[in-house]
């Protein structure tokens, strides 16, 4: 195996002075000054002018659909609804004849409040298929096309004027995935990971479906990782009672995007009490004797079960069943699972507590409070202001000793670690803001925690996966923030990645230094 010294600035975090790091194949053999190095090396990496840190773990990606976003028709920034209809416009003229696909759109940041509908598409577009999710990805309108392909009789949320949620957003979607070619997957999967990797992560957890692009989306993507130098791909499939499909394909667990409720920004999010700008509380999805079923099936197959869970109703439910379950089993068989709640946004008091109990990890998109936060934006719209500045209760989370993931859900929201971590510690609530260390550690060694594994750390032992950043780039004292346990705020840019190595092996590299 090939020894590699790493030069640096600094190794962080980590001791004062640290500026080397020794690689031997896949592991880290030793990190130090420069000058103490013993061992003499078989290659030296020039990567003076960086500092290394552990890569970053994006704990929430849907990857195809990324890609697809990185590609298509972005909405994320339009002002209104005239200015996403020109937007289309535009793209389906340089698109003739392809089937169109967009994310990102927001009604409720337009003036006009409402959703594009299927006519509007339909002129926008001269009649071809499109299918637009709205930013949460719990809805979407479809054109006339589109909807004349997909059988939505009495299936639940087809809301009329080409909108659709809940199961007639599934039955959409996987119609417009299922024109889709291999070729179009593959290069989808490979633009994501490629972007990852651009960006410091190491290691990406896919939430994969059957309603979200089905058994055969994941399995080209675990071929994909598999033949090619990238990113770690770590799989989730959400499908309840489907142990079968996670043995074969040697997932980690039957969770993920398991949707127990929907997204607040679609009134899906299910509910103790109604929304404060519509007559629903949304709804739940199972029954909790289908959650116990599935959690007891993945607790005795040693395996890890998890739960899309939003709305305060759904929260509660999920830890219902959790503790049916350690009643049965015991607490400790269930803590040491390591189980996991997905977004986990409407967390009260006793759950963050329920949660700390059974070592249930968070993981959470502090992106969404980034985007819809605060006393102003659209959770307060949605929820009234005192619920809606109590979403995404990261401090008490992290006082209670719940474990923390940091992740973006994109396409929902984009990969971009340096800014969860900033989302994390500038909460849009200041008292569930975390410190820049705790939002460092979760966005690293608590992703790797997350699915079970030690890894996210530069110690002698560790998996050699870490990312060389711009020393320039941002203020100095970021890199002292990562070390500092009081630090509580981050310079607004990001820093710029000059490479990143995954298991010693180089997946990007802009600086040339790299081998």
């Amino acid at each position: 195996m090939t020894a590699v010294l790493w030069l640096a600035d600094r190794v962080a975090p980590g001791a004062s002075g640290a500026d080397a790091m020794l690689t031997v194949g896949d592991r880290v053999r030793w990190v130090g000054p420069a000058s103490a190095c013993t061992e003499v090396p078989d290659v030296t990496n020039d990567l003076r002018g960086t500092v290394i840190t552990p890569a970053f773990v994006d704990a929430h990606v849907h990857t195809t659909a990324s890609g697809l976003a990185l590609d298509g028709l972005d909405l994320h920034g339009a002002t209104s609804l005239v200015d996403a209809l020109d937007r289309l416009a535009a793209h389906a003229r340089s698109r003739p004849g392809e089937v169109l696909r967009g994310t990102g759109w927001d009604e409720s940041t337009w003036p006009e409040r409402r959703a594009p509908t299927a006519a509007e598409l339909d002129r926008a577009t001269d009649g071809a298929v499109v299918y637009l999710a709205r930013a949460d990805v719990h809805g979407a309108v479809a054109s006339s096309a589109l909807l004349a392909k997909c059988d939505l009789t009495e299936v639940e949320g087809f809301v009329g004027d080409g909108l659709v949620r809940l199961d007639a957003h599934h039955v959409v979607r996987r119609e417009v995935n299922a024109a889709l070619s291999a070729a179009e997957v593959e290069r989808a999967q490979r633009r994501t990971l490629l972007e990852a990797a651009r960006l410091g992560v190491g290691a990406v957890h896919e939430m994969a479906g059957p309603e979200i692009g089905g058994v055969g989306d994941l399995e080209a993507l675990l071929a994909l990782a598999e033949r090619e130098p990238t990113v770690d791909v770590v799989a989730y499939w959400g499908a309840l009672g489907d142990l079968e499909t996670v043995r074969r394909l040697g997932l980690v667990g039957a969770g993920g995007d398991l949707f127990c409720d929907g997204s607040i920004g679609s009134h899906t999010a299910a509910l103790h009490t109604p929304y404060a700008d519509a007559p629903t509380s949304g709804a739940l999805r199972f029954s909790i004797d289908e959650l116990v079923e599935h959690i007891r099936l993945l607790v005795d197959a040693e395996l890890q079960s998890g739960f899309h869970v939003i709305g305060d109703a759904a929260v509660d439910q999920v830890l219902s069943a959790y503790e049916q379950v350690a009643a049965q089993v015991g607490a400790e068989t269930v803590r040491a699972g390591r189980h996991r709640l997905e977004h986990v946004e409407m967390a009260s008091a006793e759950a963050v507590t329920r949660m700390a109990a059974l070592r249930i990890t968070a993981s959470v998109q502090p992106a969404f409070d980034a985007t819809w936060g605060g006393p102003e934006l659209m959770y307060a719209d949605r929820l009234g202001q005192q619920r809606g500045v109590a979403l995404n209760p990261y401090a008490a989370m992290v006082q209670a000793g719940v474990p923390l993931a940091l992740g973006s859900d994109s396409p929902v929201t984009v990969i971009d670690p340096w800014g969860a971590v900033r989302g994390a510690v500038h909460h849009r609530t200041p008292s569930s803001a975390i410190t820049v260390r705790d939002a460092f550690h979760a966005a690293t060694v608590g992703g790797h925690a997350a699915v079970r594994s030690p890894d996210g750390r530069l110690d002698a032992g560790s998996r050699a996966t870490f990312a060389a950043w711009d020393s320039t780039s941002v203020d100095a004292e970021l890199w002292a923030r990562l070390d500092n346990p009081h630090a509580t705020s981050m310079p607004s840019e990001s820093p710029v990645c000059g490479c990143t190595v995954v298991g010693g092996r180089t997946v990007y590299d802009a600086t040339g230094a790299a081998s």
